[in-house]
C-alpha cells in the first residue's frame, strides 16, 4: 500500500475548529461582526430599533421562563405544586429548547498518525485482506480506463471528444486531439504500456501537422489539455530526469518539440494584447490572436497559464513562455479590488482600442 500524502497539523486544527459547538451569544455576535449586517443596521435608525426590540424579547422570554420555573419548583418543594404545573413548565421549557436546537455536527476529523494508532488499536489495519483489497481497486479504475480508451479508440481516434451514445466523434476543442493527448500522463501513471504506444504513436504522426494546420482554439482549453499533457507526458517519460514510468510510445524530445511549437504559436495571445492580459482565442495556422466578442477575458483562466508555461521555460531553457506569463499575474495586483477579490471577468482591450474598432466597423457598413 502506498504511503500516505504528507499533511500539516495546521489543517487538522483548522478542520476540528469547524466541529466545535459555539454557544448562542458568540453565534449571534459573530454573524453580526462579520456580514454586512452591522454596517446596515449601523447606518439604519430602523435597524437599531429592530435589533434592540430582539434583544429585549429574548431577554423577556428568558426571564419569564426562569421566573415560571422557579415559582414551580418552590410549590413542589412546599407540597401545594401539582401535576399540570409541573407539566406545563416541561413543555415551555422544550419549546425553549427547540427554539435555538443546534443541527447535528460530524466528529472531528483524525490526523493521518492518530488514524494509524486508532487502527492499531482496533485491530483494523492488520487485516490481511486490506493490501488484496486496495489492489482490486486499482484494478477496477484501470480496467475502466482501459474500457473508455478502448471505445474512444474505435469510434473518434483523433478527434476531441467522443459522444458515446450516437458513437461519434467531434471536435469541440480546437480539433487536435485533445482526449488522446490528455489521457497519455493518465495511462503512464497506470502503467498501461499499451495505450500508451498507441496515444504516442498518434502524437508523434499526427499532432504537429495538425497544430500548423487548424484554426482557431482556445487559449485556455488548449493549454491545460493539449500542452499541459505534452508536458506531463515529457517529465514522466523521462525528460529532464524526471520519472520514467512509461517503457514505450516516442522519445522525450518529441513531446517537448511539438510542446515548443504549440506554444510558440499560442504566445500571439500575449503578443497581440494591448495589455498584460492575452486574449482567449488563437488561430494557430498563422500564429494570430483575438479576444472574445466582448473584449473580456476570464480572470481564473487567464491567471492559471502560468504553471505550463513556466515549467516549459525551465526545460527549453527560454524564459520568453514564463516571462508572458507571469505579466499577467503581475497586472492582477495593480488592478482595484472588492474586498481583496478582482472581477470574474478582465478586459483583454483597452478601451480607446474597442472604440476605433467599433467605429472602423461602422464605416465599413456605411
Amino acid at each position: 500500500m502506498s504511503k500516505s500524502l504528507p499533511y500539516s497539523m495546521k489543517d487538522v486544527h483548522y478542520d476540528n475548529a469547524k466541529f466545535r459547538h459555539r454557544s448562542l451569544f458568540k453565534v449571534i455576535t459573530q454573524t453580526l461582526l462579520t456580514s454586512n449586517m452591522r454596517r446596515e443596521c449601523l447606518s439604519c435608525s430602523t435597524g437599531k430599533f429592530l435589533g434592540l426590540l430582539m434583544i429585549f424579547g429574548l431577554a423577556c422570554l428568558m426571564l419569564t421562563h426562569t421566573n415560571k420555573a422557579h415559582s414551580v419548583s418552590d410549590g413542589l418543594a412546599k407540597g401545594i405544586g401539582t401535576n399540570e404545573e409541573h407539566k406545563e413548565v416541561t413543555d415551555v421549557g422544550i419549546r425553549f429548547k427547540k427554539l435555538f436546537r443546534r443541527a447535528p455536527r460530524l466528529p472531528p476529523r483524525l490526523s493521518p498518525d492518530e488514524k494509524i494508532i486508532h487502527r492499531n488499536f482496533t485491530g483494523k489495519l492488520n487485516e490481511p485482506n486490506v493490501e488484496e483489497q486496495w489492489k482490486a481497486r486499482q484494478q477496477n479504475v484501470k480496467d475502466a480506463f482501459t474500457h473508455a480508451w478502448s471505445g474512444y479508440k474505435k469510434f473518434a481516434m483523433g478527434y476531441d471528444e467522443l459522444m458515446p451514445v450516437s458513437r461519434l466523434g467531434v471536435d469541440g476543442l480546437g480539433g487536435l486531439g485533445a482526449t488522446v493527448v490528455d489521457s497519455l500522463d493518465t495511462a503512464m501513471i497506470m502503467g498501461l504500456d499499451e495505450v500508451v504506444s498507441e496515444a504516442g504513436s498518434w502524437i508523434e504522426s499526427h499532432l504537429l501537422d495538425r497544430i500548423r494546420q487548424k484554426g482557431q482554439v482556445n487559449l485556455f482549453e488548449t493549454t491545460i489539455r493539449v500542452l499541459g499533457g505534452l508536458l506531463s507526458a515529457y517529465h514522466l517519460s523521462g525528460g529532464d530526469q524526471g520519472m520514467t514510468l512509461a517503457q514505450k510510445g516516442p522519445k522525450p524530445t518529441i513531446y517537448l518539440d511539438i510542446a515548443k511549437n504549440l506554444a510558440d504559436r499560442l504566445l500571439s495571445a500575449f503578443t497581440s494584447s494591448p495589455t498584460a492580459i492575452p486574449f482567449s482565442d488563437v488561430v494557430l495556422r498563422d500564429s494570430s490572436a483575438h479576444s472574445a466578442p466582448d473584449g473580456l477575458s476570464s480572470t481564473s483562466e487567464v491567471s492559471t497559464l502560468q504553471l505550463e508555461f513556466n515549467y516549459l521555460s525551465a526545460i527549453s531553457g527560454d524564459p520568453k513562455y514564463s516571462t508572458e506569463g507571469m505579466k499577467v499575474l503581475a497586472h492582477l495586483k495593480t488592478l482595484p479590488k472588492t474586498e481583496g477579490l478582482v472581477p470574474i471577468y478582465i478586459r483583454s482591450m483597452k478601451i480607446s482600442v474597442c472604440l476605433g474598432k467599433v467605429m472602423s466597423a461602422i464605416k465599413q457598413r456605411k
